[in-house]
């Protein structure tokens, strides 16, 4: 294992029990019933206790958008063409996709990540260049990477965590695009979920029944050939896995290591989540999932979290789209925490207070 990965590992911490303890305290002193807000009240503990601190703050924002291509989709997998994977990465540069209209609604900044797309991009201040490969090989027929190739996908997600910190980024979402990905990601809950793999595929890009079943078999001889170690998250991604899918994975270690939350997005950065939360179960306390995808793998991303999505919209396009609707929520919870009056700065008696809502 690289020293990189090894060393963010053991750096990252279970989030203090006294710190959410002390926030739910604070949230209790607040003029409101106790627990009347709901969901809201847990969002903003958590943040607090994450960033480990009584004065929370949202400042900076960015989505972390990972680009890869995929073998696979030799298979005829897909809906669409490998080609548009690059040709959606340029509507991200030039601003539009949908990830860039809601990221623009939130004010949050949209950081393109190559970490394998089969085309060479001009330079451009929202991309950053980490191409590992022009595309991963097609699992069905042999390993998508070698391991060290899923480690240094790992690594540049953790780099880049560590870049995000300096900047004073403060609330982080996932996003992806790779056409070919979501037959990797129902590789990879096919194996962290022991699931065949038929539980665990979905349409993705909308593909009609033929395609399905072809996705299905596709994944199960990827299985079948490969036999990915359950107990190896590394092992799983080079062998079924994305480009992207490590970046993602190390996105969210590099930034439990530096206290930085992360709102996870759909399916494949569910995916990308889970790996990192069999490296390192403490991950999951610095993670907030968004909402529920059409894509049946997902469950077992929050199997793993215990923890339900904020909402269901029967999404499934990607791109972390999701995870920034989420933002506002979250910043929502952290303007209640800060700037709400007190019972005793309102001056209003204690005995208004009733019993916590159910």
């Amino acid at each position: 294992m690289l020293d990189i990965i090894r060393d963010t590992l053991g750096a990252i911490k279970s989030i203090s029990p006294l710190r959410l303890k002390n926030a739910q305290a604070h949230l209790d002193s607040l003029t409101k019933p106790p627990g009347s807000l709901g969901l809201l009240e847990d969002l903003a503990k958590k943040y607090v206790a994450i960033r480990d601190t009584d004065h929370p703050s949202i400042s900076k924002k960015a989505v972390i958008v990972f680009t890869a291509d995929h073998g696979v989709t030799e298979e005829g997998i897909s809906a669409y063409p490998a080609e548009v994977t690059p040709q959606m990465v340029q509507n991200f540069l030039d601003g539009g996709a949908a990830i860039n209209v809601l990221a623009r609604q939130q004010n949050a900044e949209v950081l393109i990540v190559d970490m394998g797309v089969n085309h060479l991009f001009a330079p451009h201040p929202d991309l950053l260049d980490r191409k590992i490969a022009f595309g991963t090989r097609n699992m069905a027929k042999e390993p998508a990477m070698t391991r060290a190739e899923a480690e240094e996908s790992i690594a540049i997600g953790i780099q880049i965590a560590a870049q995000l910190a300096v900047k004073g980024v403060d609330l982080l979402a996932t996003g992806e695009m790779g056409i070919g990905n979501t037959t990797a990601s129902s590789a990879i809950f096919s194996v962290l979920g022991n699931l065949p793999a038929n539980q665990v595929t979905g349409r993705g890009t909308g593909i009609d029944d033929t395609a399905l079943n072809k996705k299905i078999s596709v994944i199960q001889k990827a299985l079948e050939i490969h036999s990915p170690n359950p107990e190896d998250p590394i092992d799983i991604l080079a062998k079924v896995g994305g480009f992207e899918i490590g970046g993602i994975m190390g996105l969210l270690l590099g930034a439990s290591a530096k206290n930085i939350p992360v709102v996870i997005d759909g399916l494949i950065s569910s995916a990308g989540a889970s790996l990192a939360i069999k490296l390192n179960p403490s991950v999951k306390d610095y993670i907030f999932p968004s909402h529920r995808s059409v894509e049946p793998g997902q469950k077992v991303f929050f199997d793993l979290m215990e923890t339900p999505p904020l909402f269901d919209l029967k999404m499934r396009l990607g791109e972390g789209t999701g995870a920034v609707l989420a933002f506002g929520m979250i910043e929502a919870s952290v303007k209640i925490f800060n700037e709400m009056a007190t019972f005793q700065s309102a001056g209003i008696s204690d005995r208004a207070k009733i019993q916590r809502f159910p």
